[in-house]
């Protein structure tokens, strides 16, 4: 037993060694309906670097949804192990998943998930909250954020007083507001029109640039080609991976 978690942490830090940040192996995500049994994820193994663009894209049904809420600690594998940063998060507990979740992961959704009553800058400085940050500071980056995503000019308005691109721009800003890790963004151009979308992955790009790691979901192969490599899901497990930038 001793061996076997040497053998994990080992193995965590050749990971962290080598600047990878997403890590899976073996990873599989069984659910039990009746006398049936689905397999939504099948055996993934992918490895993601730190600063790299990646889509993770497939059809409705395909396993992409699962593999995401694995990737993001939303749920728990089935079997496997899962890494990030050189940490082995397959076997966290539910709380240590959730500080987890608060460090390293910035999520993106479709739905933008803002609090309708607060301000731009009150829904950015949230996870700071959480985390403990003390006033001063939280005010301090959620300005520099809201600035990254060219929303300086409208960080007292409140969702209702924004546009869709811009509701979307303040939800980028909260998941950038900790210094994740993985940016994780599940079809984030869904609620908008092309033009306003087209935007967005704009400002995905040059986030990208400025060196953050991104983890695009999605169904679409327009919006997955603006990433810099494409895992394509079907049936739970990974049809294709190629680099296309």
């Amino acid at each position: 037993m001793a061996q076997a978690v040497q053998e994990k942490i080992d193995r965590g830090a050749e990971l962290r060694r080598q600047g990878i940040v997403i890590r899976t192996y073996d990873l599989w995500k069984t659910y039990v309906m009746g006398d049936q049994i689905i397999n939504a994820v099948s055996g993934v193994d992918i490895e993601i670097k730190v600063g790299e663009y990646v889509a993770i894209m497939g059809p409705s049904g395909s396993g992409k949804s699962t593999l995401m809420n694995l990737i993001g600690c939303l749920d728990t594998p089935t079997k496997g192990e899962y890494y990030i940063n050189g940490r082995l998060v397959s076997s966290m507990t539910d709380d240590e998943l959730a500080a987890i979740r608060n460090k390293e992961i910035g999520f993106v959704f479709q739905t933008f998930n803002l609090l309708a009553r607060a301000t731009a800058i009150h829904n950015v400085e949230l996870p700071l909250i959480y985390a403990g940050v003390p006033a001063e500071q939280r005010l301090e980056r959620a300005k520099k954020v809201l600035q990254q995503v060219d929303l300086a000019q409208r960080m007292y308005h409140k969702p209702n007083e924004l546009s869709g691109g811009q509701r979307q721009r303040v939800a980028i800003a909260r998941a950038l507001v900790n210094n994740p890790s993985i940016l994780l963004a599940d079809e984030p151009t869904g609620n908008l029109d092309s033009a306003t979308g087209e935007e967005i992955m704009g400002l995905f790009e040059r986030l990208h640039q400025q060196g953050n790691t991104i983890v695009l979901v999605t169904h679409e192969q327009d919006i997955a080609l603006h990433a810099h490599r494409v895992i394509y899901i079907r049936d739970g497990k990974v049809a294709k991976d190629e680099r296309i930038k």
